[in-house]
C-alpha cells in the first residue's frame, strides 16, 4: 500500500495551489467545484513521485488560519517535502524567508537524523523542508 493523498481544508484555495505549485514542484488539475448548493471547490497537487495534495474549501468550514499553534496537540502536525540535498534545504529556506514566508526551525540536523528546516505555508500550517 500507499498513501494515494492527503487533503487540507484552506481559506485562500488560489494562493495555497500557487503556493504549493510554486516553492514545491507541485503540478494542480483544474478546479473542481461542486454542486452551487455545496460550495465545495478543490484542487489536487501531484508531484513527480506520485504523491497528491488535495486542497480543498467549503462555506462553512472555520478560518484554519490559526493552525501553526496546532504543532504540539494531537493530530497531524506537518507535511514533508524532500528538497534532495543540504543545499537545497537552506536555498528553499532562503526563498522563503525571502519572499515573506516565516521560518518557524532554521536548517539544522535533528535528533532523528534528518537536515531540515520549518516553515509556515501562506495560512500556517507546517512545513518541514528535509534532504
Amino acid at each position: 500500500m500507499h498513501i494515494e493523498h492527503i487533503a487540507l481544508y484552506c481559506n485562500d484555495l488560489e494562493k495555497m495551489k500557487d503556493f504549493y505549485c510554486r516553492y514545491f514542484e507541485g503540478t494542480s488539475n483544474e478546479i473542481y467545484r461542486s454542486n452551487t448548493t455545496r460550495g465545495f471547490e478543490s484542487y489536487f497537487i501531484s508531484f513527480a513521485t506520485g504523491a497528491r495534495f488535495e486542497l480543498m474549501k467549503k462555506p462553512g468550514i472555520s478560518d484554519v488560519s490559526s493552525v501553526i499553534a496546532r504543532a504540539e496537540n494531537p493530530g497531524f502536525v506537518h507535511l514533508a517535502f524532500s528538497a534532495g540535498s543540504r543545499e537545497k534545504v537552506d536555498t528553499l529556506t532562503k526563498t522563503l524567508r525571502a519572499d515573506g514566508f516565516a521560518v518557524l526551525g532554521e536548517p539544522r540536523v535533528t535528533g532523528d537524523g534528518y537536515y531540515e528546516s520549518v516553515i509556515a505555508d501562506p495560512e500556517g500550517n507546517r512545513i518541514e523542508i528535509t534532504e
